[in-house]
Parts: structure tokens; C-alpha cells; sequence
């Protein structure tokens, strides 16, 4: 047995064990025949919301929806990258709300401190924010984070006013 014969009995090999985990793995009868009869939260084609689950053929169609908003008061966002402006941004993610700062020592203050800023809602409300803050030591005072929350939410309604939407 030549060298390239071996080569080729053992990729025909990889193959066939490849396209044989493509199976259902059972016999006769489908996983999904026997679920027939579930309700839909333990059905495993249906995800939690109501949605079917995609296969491997849903990579090649585009089910993205242009219409795709950011779901984050852009107020809360401005102000917060606003008042923590002496903090390096880190990452920023406005799908989800997310920024993530660097350390940074605030004017006049001799401790350096990161935040991370989650915005969570559209409205501009206190309970679409939260800071989370942090020092190099560790944890930061309660009162110390509720300012800066404060802080961020009196910057986002002055930003509202001057935006002439009030």
C-alpha cells in the first residue's frame, strides 16, 4: 500500500465519520417527531421567543432586520461619556448599552477609578442607568457611585433641555 493510497483511505475515512455526524443519530424515528405533542417553551425547534430555532442553511439567507434600532437613551449615552470624560474609554457597545472605561483620576481628586456604564432602556429614567465603579483598591463608596449616577442623569436632562424636546 502506496503512501497516496493511504492518504486517500484515510481522508475518505474523515468523511465518511463528518457526514456521518450529520445524521439524526437515531434510528427511525426523529428527535422532533417525539415532540410533537410538547407545549412550545420545551419544544428544542422553538428558542424562548416563540421564534424557530435556524439551521445551517440560515447562513446563506439574510434574515437581518433593516430596521434595527439602538435601544439607548442617547441623553443617558452623551451624558455619560460626558461626566466620565476624564476616564479612557475602553470599549463601547451601543447594541447593548454597554460602556466600559479605563482608569482615569478625576480633576481635583487624587484616586484613580474605572466605571462600566450599562444604559438599558430608551427612557430617560434613573432605572435605565447603571454604574458600576471601581478603584484600584477595590470597591468604591455607595455614595461615591450614586453621585456619579446623579451626576450622569443631571447632565443627561440638561442635554434634553438644550436639545429644545422639552
Amino acid at each position: 500500500m502506496g503512501w497516496t493510497t493511504a492518504v486517500r483511505n484515510g481522508a475518505a475515512a474523515v468523511l465518511i465519520v463528518v457526514l456521518g455526524a450529520c445524521g439524526g443519530g437515531g434510528v427511525g424515528d426523529s428527535v422532533f417527531e417525539k415532540t410533537e405533542n410538547l407545549p412550545p417553551e420545551f419544544d428544542p425547534r422553538i428558542d424562548d421567543r416563540g421564534n424557530a430555532r435556524s439551521s445551517f442553511f440560515d447562513l446563506f439567507t439574510n434574515v437581518d432586520d433593516p430596521n434595527t434600532t439602538v435601544a439607548v437613551n442617547k441623553y443617558i449615552w452623551n451624558a455619560s461619556l460626558d461626566v466620565l470624560n476624564f476616564m479612557p474609554v475602553q470599549s463601547v457597545d451601543p447594541f447593548t448599552g454597554v460602556i466600559t472605561m479605563g482608569y482615569g483620576t478625576p480633576p481635583g481628586g487624587g484616586r484613580a477609578y474605572r466605571a462600566t456604564v450599562y444604559v438599558r432602556d430608551p427612557a430617560l429614567d434613573a432605572r435605565s442607568l447603571t454604574v458600576a465603579l471601581q478603584s484600584r483598591g477595590g470597591t468604591v463608596n455607595a455614595d461615591t457611585q450614586r453621585a456619579v449616577e446623579d451626576a450622569i442623569l443631571t447632565r443627561a436632562r440638561q442635554l434634553r433641555i438644550q436639545d429644545g424636546k422639552l
